[in-house]
């Protein structure tokens, strides 16, 4: 058992809490921190934006609970309904880049 004041990075502290790089918790970790990432972002935007969740739900065709979910990462998002909260909801463009 690894003890926690011999950890001396993030990806050490995630071994041990999440297993290995490819197990299923870990694999499982990472997903849930990009859900959350997507859903922060879409959070800042709507704010600056000045739009309340009903209000972009309204001009994206959704609801203002799916926006609740994708904002608190807890709903996947089909890549057309992030264009469209992103392009139509809130007047922006989306730029992505594979490194």
């Amino acid at each position: 058992m690894t003890d926690l004041k011999s950890i001396k990075t993030f990806d050490e502290l995630l071994d041990l809490k999440y297993g290995k790089i490819g197990s299923l918790k870990r694999n499982q970790f990472h997903e849930d921190a990009k859900k959350y990432i997507i859903g922060e972002m879409i959070r800042e935007a709507r704010r600056q934006a000045k739009l309340t969740q009903a209000e972009l739900a309204n001009r994206t065709g959704t609801k203002k609970s799916y926006i609740s979910r994708i904002e608190n990462g807890k709903s996947d998002i089909q890549l057309s309904t992030f264009f469209k909260i992103i392009e139509e909801g809130l007047g922006r463009k989306v730029n992505l880049s594979i490194v």
